[in-house]
């Protein structure tokens, strides 16, 4: 790819970004096409081209979703590359690639990746949810998303995700983070993010043990503060 090429196709990545949006920023699509570039020495027959266009702009539907949750970005992104490259007088079958890469590297999406190059990206956005980056990202993004780090169970325990119907961090975890480390389609992809995984489980086990045991001795203590039957005793806050 020449480099003028490459600076148009970031140029438009750039445009499309929601400032307000900074999990999903420019930063986190140089990451993710890094990993890509690592994966793709791997494997054999990439089309580097598509890759890296694929990469630079697989997360340009971003700021319609976030607008409008309906949507799936991965669609949206995947049709607006396929409208952009063909103006650019792009071949239809180069953009059609990079299209079927874009609407196929989403975790929460009914169309797994077929080719080399849709694996290397999925794989490669993957990465970037694994480990303490990983954790840092969701974070943000449930910050933005104004959700909460866990929610609280009727008998005022803290929850630790799994059957949880509210949308929290620690639901996040129990239903991606912590199980897509399976789910990867190269090898290499596999052995990075396998390099990562015992930090973000670190940290979500010392964050759910922290809480959880704030929530467990202060209930107690709550207790003995209004009494027995409810009302205030003489203990001083």
């Amino acid at each position: 790819m020449e480099k003028g090429t490459y600076q148009l196709l970031e140029n438009y990545m750039i445009l499309c970004m929601d400032e307000s949006d900074s999990v999903h920023d420019r930063q986190h699509i140089y990451r993710v096409l890094y990993y890509a570039l690592d994966i793709a020495q791997s494997e054999e027959k990439v089309d580097y081209d598509v890759l890296v266009c694929a990469c630079l702009l697989h997360d340009i539907g971003r700021k319609e979703q976030l607008e409008n949750p309906k949507l799936c970005h991965a669609r949206v992104g995947a049709d607006k590359a396929f409208r952009f490259l063909v103006e650019n007088h792009f071949e239809e079958g180069f953009a059609q690639a990079v299209a079927e890469c874009i609407r196929a590297h989403r975790y929460r999406c009914d169309t797994p990746p077929q080719s080399i190059e849709a694996r290397i990206l999925f794989d490669a956005d993957k990465i970037d949810v694994a480990g303490a980056v990983g954790i840092a990202r969701t974070l943000m993004y449930k910050g933005i998303l104004s959700e909460p780090l866990y929610c609280v169970l009727p008998d005022g325990a803290v929850s630790d995700g799994k059957e949880d119907g509210t949308p929290s961090f620690f639901q996040e975890y129990q239903y991606k983070l912590k199980n897509l480390y399976s789910g990867f389609y190269t090898k290499r992809a596999r052995a990075i993010a396998g390099e990562r995984q015992q930090a973000a489980e670190a940290f979500y086990e010392a964050l759910f043990r922290e809480v959880g045991s704030s929530y467990e001795k202060g209930t107690e203590l709550l207790k003995g503060v209004w009494g027995e039957n409810g009302k205030k005793t003489g203990k001083s806050l």
